[in-house]
């Protein structure tokens, strides 16, 4: 539930701060005070796409700040806990908008994406919006209303499962027929094969090879540099490194009692002289080793040829040689084996036909179950809302049977006959802006009631409607605020007066500059707003005893 809003230099506003409650909260104002500003706001904190252009003129950035209670949320508990971003039974959002375009966003104090804000939001808040009732215009939006009230996720799954298993396998029987006689390809890549298997490609035998192939390549230079080395160390007559390290020990040992800290120095020409000999050893070892065989020279150069005649014949690096032999080899696998490979597609394309019907069937039923419900609650909030002859159904219309679709067997349609004896026709087709606005808030509600989210946000859902019709709405949005926390922005005295709480929007002059403020409505302040919805700018008494009323005929 949300339980507080705050707005700083967000378009009009320079500061703001809600609070709210359980049930229906009302927000209401002038047109161009800014009412639809807290939804706005809302929906950037909701992960809506970052604007510049909402930074209040003059200032360098706006920060919005959300508040919720989590008890009634326990996927959202769930989804901080998993993101690590868990904090209790409250949850804090907070976004900055920078005038210069860039953003920044927090959950929890911890530095978030939109991407995650609105996967957390989405658990949390629902936003109707002025033009929502455009989007059910929308077949694709009538089929994902539809799914979304009968729960069909699971079985949308399995449908869009079988499918693309469907396709892959199409596109690979495809490609395969596509290549059409492949006699000479095999026959090329036979040869290829053959000479890549002739050699050794794997990492560690061409590095061995180039080693092997330095150190023959160098053998004189080895061997000279190794031999002055033995001389130097511990060979040469006129003095070696290791006759010179022994013989400063021995001069150390002969004084090392008169200076305890000599026996240090000792101690390291010790080590020093063992490890002198141990280096004459081993290069006396690797000079035995070296064999200097031109023949063998003869056979490394050869090899890295070709080698490196592979690797520019098939323009990659000598290093690239096995992975090439692997692609070359499952390539010819694939086209040697094609006919039994086109039967296996085969099989395997008719096989996901199959589930794909099953699971299509399966999800066809539930929408025909989950349509009816939906229509039948729909026709009897129209009605109350004053089509009292109206007729909305829901027709699943069959799609071509060309290919597994992933979204199913069927096409949603939504039909409405606003009046008896005309056939049902596409609600696009056929709804003036008034009905369009009274049906489309009859299908949300209807809808609504299967929802988990705890908020739900309605934006001038009831523009176009009037009268007694305004006041089913309202007293509809109250009975659902009883389900769940309801934010209801209005401009109907009718609706107003249902709510729990009721917020002002109005217009204030600060230092000559028109700006937005907001103020919570006690009981007189809500008389004089419902006055004012009533009447128009001149409220008298007559204005002020029907907002009486009003507030007196709430449940």
């Amino acid at each position: 539930m949300l339980t507080r809003l705050a707005i700083t230099d967000f378009a009009v506003v320079r500061a703001a701060e809600l609070e709210f409650g359980h049930g229906m909260t009302v927000v209401s104002g002038e047109t161009g005070a800014g009412k639809s500003l807290l939804v706005d706001a809302l929906g950037f904190l909701c992960g809506q796409r970052a604007d510049a252009g909402v930074v209040r003129h003059g200032a360098d950035r706006a920060e919005l700040a959300a508040e919720f209670a989590l008890a009634d949320a326990p996927a959202a508990r769930a989804w901080l806990a998993d993101q690590e971003m868990d904090e209790g039974e409250e949850c804090q959002l907070r976004r900055v908008l920078r005038a210069d375009g860039g953003s920044k966003a927090w959950i929890n104090g911890r530095l978030a994406t939109a991407s995650q804000l609105t996967e957390l939001s989405g658990l949390l808040v629902e936003i109707h919006g002025q033009h929502a009732q455009q989007a059910l215009l929308s077949r694709t939006a009538q089929r994902s209303l539809l799914d979304d009230f009968g729960r069909h996720g699971a079985l949308l799954g399995d449908v869009a499962a079988a499918a693309r298993r469907w396709q892959i396998a199409r596109d690979a029987l495809d490609e395969l027929n596509r290549r059409g006689d492949v006699s000479d390809r095999i026959e090329l890549l036979r040869h290829q094969l053959q000479e890549l298997d002739a050699e050794t490609l794997d990492a560690d035998s061409i590095a061995s090879l180039d080693a092997d192939h330095r150190r023959h390549a160098h053998a004189a230079e080895l061997t000279a540099a190794q031999a002055e080395a033995r001389e130097w160390l511990a060979e040469s007559d006129e003095g070696n490194a290791l006759t010179l390290v022994q013989r400063a020990r021995e001069s150390i040992a002969r004084v090392v009692d008169h200076e305890p800290r000599l026996k240090d120095v000792a101690s390291m020409l010790e080590s020093a002289a063992i490890s002198l000999d141990e280096a004459a050893d081993t290069l006396s070892r690797l000079s035995d080793d070296l064999d200097i065989d031109p023949d063998h020279l003869q056979s490394l150069e050869q090899r890295l040829q070709r080698l490196h005649a592979l690797a520019r014949k098939h323009r990659v690096g000598v290093e690239g040689l096995a992975e090439l032999k692997q692609r070359v080899g499952e390539e010819l696998a694939l086209l040697e084996n094609a006919s039994t490979r086109v039967a296996d597609l085969e099989a395997e394309i008719s096989a996901a036909n199959i589930a794909w019907q099953t699971a299509a069937a399966k999800l066809t039923k539930a929408r025909q179950k989950a349509g009816k419900q939906l229509a039948d609650a729909t026709v009897a909030l129209i009605r109350e809302l004053g089509m009292g002859k109206a007729d909305f159904r829901i027709a699943l219309e069959s799609e071509p049977d060309i290919a597994p679709n992933p979204h199913g067997a069927e096409r949603v349609e939504f039909l409405i006959a606003a009046n008896p004896g005309q056939p049902p026709r596409p609600l696009r087709k056929v709804a003036s802006g008034g009905e369009l606005s009274r049906i489309s808030l009859a299908i949300e509600v209807a809808a609504l009631g299967i929802d988990t989210v705890p908020t739900m946000v309605f934006d001038e859902v009831d523009t176009g409607i009037s009268g007694a019709v305004a006041d089913v709405v309202g007293r509809k949005l109250r009975a659902l605020g009883s389900r769940c926390q309801v934010m209801c922005v209005t401009h109907l005295p009718q609706v107003a007066a249902q709510g729990h709480a009721h917020w002002r929007v109005r217009k204030a002059s600060d230092e000559g500059v028109t700006m937005s403020a907001v103020e919570h409505l006690d009981e007189d302040g809500r008389i004089e707003e419902l006055a004012r919805l009533l009447g128009g700018a001149n409220i008298g008494d007559a204005a002020r005893a029907a907002a009486r009323s009003l507030l007196g005929d709430t449940d």
